[in-house]
Order: C-alpha cells, then sequence, then structure tokens
C-alpha cells in the first residue's frame, strides 16, 4: 500500500478535490491518503483563536460565519445528490456550532488546539464523503486515533503502528482510506499537533508505521529543483536525493519538505517520492537511502543570516573554551547554523536573532566580538565525500569573485556552504548553477 499526502492547496476548493480524487483513483490501486485543511482555512482558525485569547467573541464569531458561509457554498459544488449535501452540512454545521461555543474566558492552549484541529477533520469528511457518493469503497480513518506523541512531543511510533494497523483492520477491503494530517493526540489525550512539518509529517509516520511501500508528497511544484527558479535561470528538477541530500536542501532553503518529517521515512528504509498535482504524469523527485556516486545535485539559499565571530587570546591552548562558548547560545535557547575555529577565534551563523544583544553582551565577558548581519548561506549539495577529488575546488572556483566570509566542509558528506552577503546572493547562485550544472567555466 502506497501512502499519499496532499495539502491544503491541492484540496483547496470542491474542483480541487474532484481532481484529487480521480488522481487517486486512477491506478485502481488500494492507497492511505493523508489530506490537511483546506487552503486558507488554518489560516482562519487561528484568527479565531486570536480572538478568542483577546477576549473578543464577536470577533471570533465573524471570522466563523464566513467561514461557515465558504464551506455551504462547497457543499453546494461538491456533492450532487440531495442526501450527500444534506450529510455533509450536518457534519459541518456541527463543526461550525462547536467553534461558536468556545468562550473567551479561561481560553487556553488545549482549546487553541481543538479549534485549530478543525480543518483537517472538515477537509477528511468532504472527500471520503464525495468518493463514497461515486460509488468507491473509501473509509474515514480518525487520526486522533492512533496518532500520538509522547512527553517530548515526539511521535510513539509503537502505538501509531499498532492501532493504525488496527483502523486498517476494522475496514476490510477498501480502496481508499482517507485519514488527517497535523492533528494527533498527547499522552493526556488532549487533541494536539505535529508542528514540524505538519501533514508531510504524518504521511511518513504513517508510512514507516505501517511499512508502506513508497510514501508520496503531493504540491504544486514539480519536486525539488537544483536551483532556486525564482532566482536563476535554467534550473531543473532534480530527480533523484539521497535522505540526507533532501534533508540539507530542505534546511537550507527548499521549501517543499521540512527537514525533520521524512526521518521516519529514512529509517524505515521507505521511498518518499515527491510530485506535482498540476503535471501528475511528471516523474517527480525519488527521495531514499540511495547515494548517487560523484554527483553534485543542487544549491540551496538561506536568507537572514547572521554571522558572529569572537577573538580572544584565551582560547589559544584552553580546554572548555568552546564550551563557555555554545553554553551561551543554548541558554538563549538559539541554534548555531555554521561554524569555523581557528587557534584563537571561532565564527558562528544563527537565523534568530531575537537575543542577539543578550548574546554578544555575554560573549563579550571572553573575547572580541564582530557581528555581520544581512548574511546568506549558499549550499552546494550532492556526494560531498572528502575523497572525492575535485568537488569542493569547483565550488570554490565558482565564487572566486564573491567575497566568502566562512566555508563549512567535513561535517557532512552531501554538503559545502559558503556565508556571504545577501546582496551577492543572486551572483553567487546564478554563478554555481553555471558551472556546476550548465558546463561553463
Amino acid at each position: 500500500m502506497k501512502v499519499l499526502k496532499f495539502g491544503g492547496t491541492s484540496v483547496g476548493s470542491p474542483q480541487r478535490m474532484k481532481d484529487v480524487c480521480k488522481l487517486i483513483l486512477e491506478d485502481g490501486q488500494q492507497k492511505l491518503v493523508v489530506l490537511s485543511a483546506m487552503s486558507g482555512t488554518t489560516n482562519s482558525l487561528v484568527e479565531i483563536t486570536q480572538y478568542l485569547y483577546g477576549g473578543n467573541k464577536a470577533g471570533a464569531g465573524d471570522v466563523i460565519s464566513r467561514l461557515r458561509t465558504k464551506y455551504t457554498q462547497h457543499v453546494a459544488e461538491l456533492y450532487s445528490t440531495d442526501q450527500y449535501k444534506n450529510k455533509v452540512q450536518k457534519f459541518i454545521d456541527d463543526k461550525f456550532d462547536f467553534l461558536a461555543s468556545f468562550s473567551p474566558s479561561n481560553f487556553d492552549g488545549d482549546q487553541e488546539k481543538e479549534i485549530l484541529a478543525q480543518g483537517e477533520l472538515i477537509s477528511t469528511f468532504m472527500v471520503t464523503s464525495y468518493l463514497t457518493e461515486t460509488g468507491i469503497k473509501a473509509a474515514l480513518l480518525p487520526a486522533l486515533d492512533f496518532m500520538r506523541i509522547n512527553n517530548d512531543e515526539e511521535p510513539d511510533m509503537e502505538f501509531i503502528s499498532e492501532n493504525a494497523r488496527k483502523q486498517l483492520d476494522q475496514n476490510p477491503g477498501c480502496q481508499i482510506y482517507i485519514t488527517q494530517g497535523f492533528i494527533c493526540r498527547n499522552m493526556s489525550g488532549a487533541v494536539d499537533n505535529l508542528k514540524r512539518g505538519g501533514s508531510d509529517y504524518t504521511a511518513s509516520i504513517l508510512g514507516a508505521a505501517i511499512k508502506a511501500d513508497e510514501i508520496q508528497i503531493w504540491t504544486d511544484i514539480d519536486g525539488m529543483h537544483n536551483n532556486d527558479p525564482r532566482v536563476v535561470d535554467k534550473t531543473e528538477a532534480v530527480r533523484h536525493l539521497h535522505f540526507e541530500e533532501a534533508a540539507e536542501l530542505a534546511y537550507f532553503g527548499a521549501k517543499i519538505l521540512h527537514p525533520t518529517c521524512v526521518q521516519p521515512a529514512k529509517f524505515a528504509n521507505i521511498p518518499v517520492r515527491l510530485l506535482n498535482t498540476m503535471e501528475p504524469e511528471a516523474p517527480g523527485t525519488l527521495i531514499n537511502n540511495t547515494t548517487e556516486a560523484d554527483k553534485i545535485k543542487a544549491v540551496a539559499a538561506k536568507d537572514n543570516i547572521t554571522a558572529i565571530k569572537i577573538k580572544s587570546s584565551r582560547m589559544l591552548l584552553a580546554h572548555g573554551f568552546l564550551r563557555k562558548v555554545f553554553e551561551i547560545f543554548e541558554s538563549y535557547r538559539t541554534s548555531i547554523d555554521m561554524i569555523c575555529t581557528s587557534e584563537v577565534g571561532v565564527s558562528m551563523s544563527i537565523d534568530d536573532t531575537k537575543h542577539l544583544n543578550e548574546i554578544v553582551a555575554e560573549l563579550k565577558k571572553y573575547g572580541t566580538v564582530t557581528v555581520d548581519q544581512d548574511m546568506c548561506i549558499i549550499c552546494v549539495v550532492g556526494d560531498m565525500d572528502w575523497e572525492n577529488l575535485g568537488f569542493e575546488s569547483r565550488a570554490m572556483e565558482a565564487l572566486k569573485d564573491i567575497p566568502v566570509r566562512m566555508i563549512s566542509y567535513g561535517g557532512s558528506n552531501y554538503n559545502i556552504s559558503f556565508l556571504i552577503k545577501e546582496s551577492d546572493k543572486k551572483r553567487a547562485l546564478q554563478r554555481l548553477s553555471d558551472v556546476l550544472f550548465n558546463g561553463k567555466e
């Protein structure tokens, strides 16, 4: 069985829902389909919670009323029989009555998560009902019955595997199984969510839990590209990536996948395929545990980077210096992207500057601190094993006319990263694309 995930834009209108149903039925194979909320719905639900936190029940009511009207129109367009129109309309009315029942008094995080879960509950009920109306044997598997996170907010894989299988066994012979992305329960049984990667994460977890043949992530973009097509000319979709390469690209700017959401699939050795709902015939990008030797795959960029350098003679031949520096970042819950060291200095880059002033003040206790803002990390991804002669030199040769603040190489077998000024980003990406992919020197 394959696990397919469709995001909010893929089910963003009645026609899109019909198109998705046609797509998942095309080959006649049994599938488990993970759906997000209809596009725009989650934003409206967030707005409702903001009004409730602010004590404005009338404002929340206005948003609920507009959203109810929108869904009522969708019901009229999606279903062809009064039986299903009435059935789905009642379900939606019940959900919106539930939303209207919340009071600003004592409104808390648990209630917020219940509200945010309603979008996925509605979209999956609508699609399952449409499939059933058209004669397809489809079953709706409630994610809240089997998706659970532990006290560390990580998926409880043993529980998920056991209970997802139980749900499938309780609905034998179905052609299509539908479930919600993003939402889950926590160890106390309260409604919660997966946060990182949302519905993609759900699909990866479920694929690993039921030992799926393949996990498919359907978006409106043709897989991962070897560069950003909005910035660089002549980009192409990358047709194959190792899981580590995909994680590097996701972290350094590729927006299709969250860096951690495919980890369950990676550990279970289940391939993930990125596909395009607008071009379903396109091969997309296959992600698995196979490395294509001696090949550079792609370039990505991460903006809004700040570089911090601390220089101190106290670092020379001293033990414990780096530990003290890192503890400062840890105390302010600030992650470090890149790091380079010498005998008397260390440079780091961060993308979260919320506590920058406090961090710099702490670092000044140990040495002279320099801060460079408006920086950008350029990441070259591929088989970057240190024994592959010439790969790093080709990348550096491409950037020979661009000032480079830091270089990170050797921490991973899959990337080499350069820290440059944001103002040089477009020129750097184009130059790397020309040299690494288009055969120019």
